[in-house]
Order: structure tokens, then C-alpha cells, then sequence
């Protein structure tokens, strides 16, 4: 079925019961369960290492940290909520960008319900990750484990994620025209708060932990934005019957080439916001995934492209999901999802 075909059933279904939107989306949410729980991960055994003393509390004892021995590391946290009653088919999963955690999907920077919420309130379990090395995952150390990882100043996401108008717009403050991201002072602040450091050196662990959840839960929806986008490719390609389907919100990166092919039995849905064209970085990217889309293709795969300006969404910025518009493009890939068979 084409875009402009589910999308048009989708919308005739709603017009069949009027209020369901409505209701749908106020009201409390109902758990048939809710839970937390760490997968994957590795032993490393250091040595050689010096011991370190330190005082741990004001008018306590000093302790002494012996780090020699064996590390658990590359361990990934996932925290699960099922809905009463449940209606998708398979988990949804929420996988977040670099730089960030699961707080992606669970609230935005202006105080406003997240994805997480509008997929609970349509029947979907969902599990929310902090991948590899980020929140409550963890970090091993370094340089003896990991290597030192990154750090993001104030003016880096607004300059790059689209929601400036180009390089010096944080110190200027100023956006792209329609720009939806909130980009009040405590706003942005918020989203500031949420940002943490990056490793460079744990694909493997990451695809490893993803790999680890899946086998637990059974093959499911993937949510994936950004880098977690590149992941979730590179985690189909190596388990493919562990997905039911791949939504990739501005993917950051691509699966391997080569193995195309591998992908070619999991629907999937391509999602990118507003000025990406217009932006040096982005319009590569956006190029290097259609290309990768298009080798899937050529393989007997299908991947739907969505341009989100072209469908009346306008102004997105790279984090979709927080943008004041971000329901309707979540609505917009519900409505997918049910016409791949997946929402009862």
C-alpha cells in the first residue's frame, strides 16, 4: 500500500469513530505492568592498576578502591511499561540518538507528554533503553576500558540539530523560519540537562546489548532515532527475525552495503524533518540513507520515505520527537504501523 493510501485509510478509520483521537490522547494511562532491567555486557579483567583512597562522606572513614580484577561492562538498561489493554502486535522499541538517553522518548524540554506516552495511550508496550554507556547503562573506565569519551557544549545541538539558522545562531539566538523546537532559555536549558557524554569505541557493545534485549523480549517494532538509527540497521542485518518492522527517524548513519539484502523481509519507514536539504551535513546523510534505502529496495525490500514538509509537517527540527508538532509525526508512523497489519 502506498503512503498516501494508509495514510488515507488511517484517516477514514478515525472519521468511523469520532472522539477516538481525542480520547486516545487525554486521560491516565492504565499498566497492566511496568519494570526495569539491565542485559548484555562483557567481564574485562584489568590489572596493575594503582588503588585509590578517598574520603566518600564528610566524617566518614576513608576507603580504599582496589580496580584491579574483573568488570562487568557494556551492560544496557531498558525499563518496560504494558498497557491495559494491550493492542500492537509486537514491543515497541525507543532507541535514542548519540549524545542521549531514553529521556528522548519520555517527556520533552517544554514539559509536554513524550512518544512514550502516545504509544502507551494506542496500546503498545513499550520499552524505553539508555544504550551502551549512557544513564543508568553505566560506563567503564577510562582510557583503560573505553576510550575518554565526548562532550557537547550549550551551542552544538542548536547549531546542529537544526534548530538554528546556521553557525553563531545559539550565541545570536536565533532559528530556522517555523522552527518547532521550544527554544525558551529553560527550555533549551532542559534539553541541555539531558545531554551526556559519548564513547567513541562501543558500536560492538551497543550492537551487542541491543542484540541481548531483543532475544528477551521477541522480535519487534524498533523505533530509532539518529544513531540509533545507524544501530538498529546494523542489529537487523545480524538478527533479522528479531524485527517486525524499523522506523528510522533521521538516521545518522546506514547498515553495511553489502548486506543489503538482509533486510529485505522487515517493512520499514524512513523519516526526515524540515530544512534538511538546506543543511551541508544533513543532505548527505539524508542521501547516504536513501541510497542504503534503495540497495534494500533493489533486494526485494520495501522502504516508505517520508519527507515531512512534503506531508504538511512543517518546521521539525532533528529532534522530531520534541518538536511542538512531534504527535502528528508520531501519528503518522502509528498510522503506518497499522497498515503493516501490526496494531490490533
Amino acid at each position: 500500500m502506498s503512503i498516501t493510501g494508509w495514510r488515507a485509510l488511517a484517516l477514514g478509520a478515525a472519521m468511523l469513530a469520532p472522539g477516538l483521537a481525542q480520547a486516545q490522547a487525554t486521560g491516565p494511562i492504565t499498566l497492566e505492568r511496568f519494570g526495569s532491567f539491565h542485559v548484555g555486557g562483557r567481564l574485562v579483567e584489568l590489572s596493575g592498576r594503582p588503588v585509590r583512597e578517598y574520603l566518600p562522606t564528610v566524617g566518614g572513614a576513608p576507603l580504599r578502591i582496589d580496580p584491579n580484577g574483573v568488570h562487568v561492562v557494556g551492560q544496557m538498561y531498558a525499563r518496560f511499561m504494558v498497557p491495559a489493554p494491550t493492542r500492537g502486535s509486537a514491543p515497541l522499541m525507543l532507541w535514542h540518538g548519540a549524545y542521549l538517553t531514553g529521556v528522548t522518548y519520555e517527556t520533552t524540554p517544554d514539559g509536554r507528554e513524550g512518544w512514550e506516552h502516545f504509544f502507551l495511550r494506542r496500546g503498545w508496550t513499550t520499552y524505553v533503553t539508555d544504550a551502551v554507556e549512557r544513564g543508568r547503562s553505566g560506563a567503564a573506565m577510562s582510557p583503560e576500558i573505553y576510550s575518554p569519551p565526548l562532550h557537547l557544549p550549550t551551542a552544538n545541538p542548536w547549531e546542529r540539530f537544526r534548530i538554528g539558522d546556521g553557525a553563531g545562531s545559539h550565541a545570536r539566538g536565533t532559528v530556522l523560519p517555523g522552527n518547532q523546537f521550544p527554544t525558551d532559555q529553560a527550555s533549551y536549558l532542559n534539553f541541555m540537562r539531558q545531554v551526556v557524554p559519548r564513547y567513541l569505541d562501543t558500536d560492538e557493545d551497543v550492537i551487542a546489548a541491543y542484540i541481548a534485549l531483543l532475544e528477551r523480549t521477541g522480535p519487534s517494532v524498533v523505533i530509532a532515532h539518529s544513531q540509533g538509527g545507524a544501530f538498529a540497521w546494523q542489529v537487523a542485518q545480524r538478527r533479522p527475525d528479531l524485527f517486525r518492522a524499523l522506523v528510522l527517524v533521521e538516521p545518522a548513519g546506514t547498515g553495511v552495503a553489502a548486506e543489503a539484502a538482509k533486510l529485505r523481509g522487515i517493512p520499514q519507514l524512513l523519516v526526515y524533518g524540515d530544512y534538511v536539504d538546506a543543511d551541508p551535513r544533513w543532505s548527505v546523510i539524508r542521501t547516504n540513507a536513501r541510497r542504503f534505502s534503495a540497495l534494500v529496495r533493489d533486494a526485494g525490500g520495501s522502504v516508505e520515505d517520508v519527507d515531512l514538509p512534503s506531508r504538511g509537517i512543517r518546521g521539525n527540527s532533528h529532534m522530531v520527537m520534541m518538536d511542538r508538532n512531534g504527535d502528528a509525526v508520531a501519528g503518522l508512523i502509528q498510522d503506518w504501523l497499522a497498515a503493516q497489519g501490526l496494531y490490533r
